[in-house]
This record gives C-alpha cells, sequence and structure tokens, in this order.
C-alpha cells in the first residue's frame, strides 16, 4: 500500500492535481488509465502501458524522491520500467536506480519564424521505412524512435534527390504534439535542414495541439539555441531513472 495524502484516481484528477502541467498533459495519453498519489510538494502517476516510461512526478525533490520510492517499495514498478522525476540527484533511490538520463522538455506555443527549406519537408509513409532506418543508424543510433514503432503517430523528412537527408517523428501521445528522432544526415549539416524540418513540423503540429514539445539532452548546446530560436523558450527539466 501507498501511504500518500491523496489518491488521483484517473487522468483527469491527475491534471487537475498537477495545474496541468505542460509535462503531466504530455505524458497522460487520453485512452490509458492512470493512477496518481500527491503527498507534500509532489504527485506522481502510473501508467499501465507496456512499452516505454511507466510514470512520472513533479513537485519538489526530496517530496518527488520519497514518493517515488514509496511507489517502488509498494511493487508498482516493474524491472527495467523508467520513472520521469524532475531535476534531482537520484541516489536516495538507492540500488533499485539501475540507470538515469538527464534532459529538458521544451515546449512552445507560437509558431516558428519561417525557416529556408520547410517547403522541402513531407510526410513520409511506410514505403520509406528502410530509408528511415539508414538514415537513422548512420546519423542518430541511440535514437529511440524507429520505424515500426507504435509509439510513432507519423514520420516527415527532406529529401536530396532520392535520398532522405532528415527526418522527425510525431510521437505524440497526450494532449501536447511531440517532436521525437530530428535526424539530420552527417554529410548535410550546416545546411538549416534541422531547423527546416523543426519548423515544419512545429507548424502541422500547432494545427491540432495548442502546444509543441520535445526533448533534448541538457549537454546538446547546438540544438538548444536552435529550439529557443525556433521558440521553445519554456522548459521543465528532468532525470529520468530505471528501475531493476
Amino acid at each position: 500500500m501507498i501511504v500518500a495524502d491523496e489518491a488521483l484516481d484517473g487522468r483527469d484528477a491527475i491534471l487537475a492535481a498537477t495545474d496541468r502541467h505542460p509535462f503531466v498533459r504530455h505524458s497522460l495519453p487520453d485512452h490509458e488509465p492512470a493512477r496518481g498519489w500527491r503527498r507534500a510538494a509532489a504527485v506522481c502517476w502510473l501508467l499501465t502501458v507496456e512499452h516505454g516510461p511507466i510514470g512520472g512526478v513533479i513537485g519538489a525533490a526530496a517530496p518527488a524522491i520519497d514518493l517515488v520510492g514509496a511507489v517502488a517499495a509498494a511493487g508498482r514498478v516493474g524491472a527495467g520500467r523508467w520513472i520521469h522525476l524532475p531535476r534531482t540527484d537520484p541516489s536516495p533511490l538507492g540500488p533499485a536506480v539501475t540507470a538515469q538520463e538527464d534532459w529538458d522538455f521544451r515546449w512552445t506555443t507560437g509558431a516558428p519564424p519561417a525557416q529556408p527549406g520547410e517547403e522541402r519537408v513531407v510526410r513520409l509513409t511506410e514505403a520509406d521505412h528502410p530509408a528511415l532506418t539508414a538514415l537513422i543508424d548512420e546519423a542518430f543510433p541511440t535514437s529511440t524512435a524507429r520505424p515500426g514503432d507504435p509509439s510513432v503517430r507519423d514520420w516527415y523528412g527532406i529529401r536530396d534527390g532520392d535520398r532522405l537527408v532528415a527526418c522527425g517523428a510525431d510521437r505524440t501521445r497526450g494532449e501536447v504534439g511531440f517532436l521525437a528522432g530530428l535526424t539530420v544526415a552527417p554529410r548535410h549539416r550546416g545546411r538549416g535542414l534541422g531547423a527546416a524540418i523543426t519548423a515544419a513540423m512545429t507548424r502541422v503540429l500547432l494545427e491540432r495541439y495548442d502546444m509543441v514539445a520535445l526533448g533534448v539532452y541538457p549537454s546538446n548546446l547546438a540544438a538548444i539555441r536552435l529550439y529557443r530560436r525556433l521558440g521553445y523558450t519554456d522548459t521543465f527539466s528532468l532525470t529520468s531513472v530505471r528501475f531493476g
């Protein structure tokens, strides 16, 4: 049993408890059951998804760690599953945590300035999956956005002749549009293709959602400068942890 000040049953209750925080709006799909708990200055939620992150917590670091520790101690987090925390040192969780990753969730609510080359961005189809795989293997082999991934709704790309040289995935899961797997072939970098595909995809998703977001590692300073220039100025810093 998880000791908490309040149990939160369902997506609407969790959103209300977190003041509809953009990261929570992104994290909670409208088709997945969710359970949550509030303790002190932290709110934690868990999903029943089979793949990907199982949940998250927002709030002050110390109560967030305490609440996630209680959730894990209650056997609610299976081996190999990830939970998102606000940026913090997860060492108080002990050896149960087998990996961690710091990253930033950035979002915008406004259309980006027009970028040269946006008109070259096209929606891709299943026939493009081999080309996507080849591009990602070459340019971004650690990317978790892959052709055939059921969490990807659409792929977009830029071609140079008959070769795919840039791509991005629409990985929206909640009520916030989400860009993932933004990739440019090494020999085509420095030509504005990253800006073009990011801007074009942002524009497409803003037709469906009131907010669009993406993730970026804090060490990727060039990407951060680009995203800021395109309007991604709001940031929520996270530490994702994997339980053994």
